[in-house]
């Protein structure tokens, strides 16, 4: 499927409102400008949820929280140096929303300087509402967390890196990434580089129609109030327009295709315990774009076809962290590495991030001059 109107231009409006939203990670405001990188002012903090990674970078928060349709806890927590998750559909009751069965994409989840923080905040948010009929109706027990390496010995990892080139990346991201997986191979993990076990253009079509078919009900809503398509944003009237010409048959099949997909991981579990890739694509760019227009040579097609590796986690309903991997070679910019865990296996996983934290402890109490 090829995209079927023009992408909106990157430039900036002259106003708009609901600037934070899904409809891009990158937080900002025209009325209150953008939010800068904890690490370096001239670039992004990334979003939406930046401004709550920026805080916890400067130590004015202990904990925050925020949602993640498309990475937006953790794009901005790699990009900040801290720890953020996505948990498994339906652990965070989220609401309240028009419809409770079929737009279960975004979820909540925490955001954190440590991971006991983060597990604490996740396990607080956590359990089943009524309201929510497919929320997980349990409790997430985090007691038995053990904040030592023992985690990684023998624990098996996929590296997926950047899909076999499907996906465009800057330079010096997969050697960060691959730099956290060496201090978890030290520690005992086993670390082998995985070709992907789907067809990943394929996976980006069901993506584009699973996003529009729930952003375009959203945009509608506020469309109804006077004046408002002058004043929204062009990426969420282009996904709304888009919307609008989506069949049912569309949205059967992306959900065929998206329940194939959920199978491949299964048969992909049966190898590893965990699945990694960069959490970004791209290293934080200037404050004053709103969103990357190339990577290297090759054109983005997409507003968010720069954020394509956050997918994966988010069409399989399953829990993923961005666990801070390391910096740019000449700047201060952070980069965080995505692992996705097995279906509900969210304490599995904070357990996985609690062993690497605590051989990288130091270097993870790095702090942003800025601070």
């Amino acid at each position: 499927m090829r995209e079927t109107s023009a992408e909106p231009q990157s430039h900036w409006p002259h106003s708009s409102i609901n600037e934070a939203s899904p409809s891009g990670s990158h937080t900002f405001n025209t009325l209150f400008a953008a939010t800068p990188n904890a690490w370096d002012t001239i670039v992004s903090a990334g979003g939406s949820s930046g401004g709550a990674a920026v805080a916890l970078a400067q130590r004015l928060l202990p904990v925050a929280d925020g949602s993640d349709f498309m990475g937006s806890l953790r794009n901005p927590a790699g990009w900040n140096h801290i720890f953020g998750m996505r948990p498994s559909q339906g652990r965070v009751p989220f609401g309240p929303g028009a419809d409770v069965w079929v737009d279960q994409l975004g979820t909540e989840g925490p955001m954190a300087r440590s991971v006991q923080d983060l597990a604490r905040l996740l396990a607080t948010q956590a359990g089943h509402d009524r309201r929510q009929p497919l929320s997980i109706n349990a409790t997430l027990d985090v007691s038995g967390i053990q904040y030592t390496p023992d985690a990684l010995q023998g624990l098996r990892v996929g590296w997926l890196g950047d899909l076999g080139g499907h996906l465009a990346m800057e330079d010096g991201i997969a050697g960060v990434c691959e730099d956290a997986l060496r201090a978890m191979q030290n520690a005992g993990a086993h670390i082998e580089p995985t070709a992907p076990c789907f067809d990943p253009q394929a996976l980006w079509e069901c993506w584009l129609v699973w996003r529009r078919a729930l952003v375009g009900p959203k945009a509608a809503a506020l469309l109804q109030l006077p004046g408002a398509r002058e004043e929204l944003k062009p990426e969420a009237l282009w996904e709304y327009d888009n919307s609008l010409k989506l069949s049912y048959m569309d949205f059967q099949l992306a959900s065929q295709r998206r329940t194939g997909f959920y199978n491949h991981l299964l048969q992909m579990f049966k190898r590893f315990d965990v699945l990694a890739l960069p959490v970004a694509q791209v290293w934080p760019f200037p404050l004053q774009e709103r969103w990357p227009q190339k990577i290297g040579h090759r054109t983005m097609d997409t507003y968010h076809r720069w954020m394509e590796s956050t997918i994966y986690a988010t069409l399989a309903g399953l829990p993923a962290i961005s666990l801070p991997a390391g910096f740019h070679p000449n700047q201060p910019w952070p980069m965080g590495i995505q692992l996705i865990g097995k279906p509900q296996g969210d304490v599995a996983l904070l357990q996985v991030a609690a062993a690497y934290e605590a051989v990288r402890s130091e270097w993870l109490q790095r702090r942003p001059a800025t601070a």
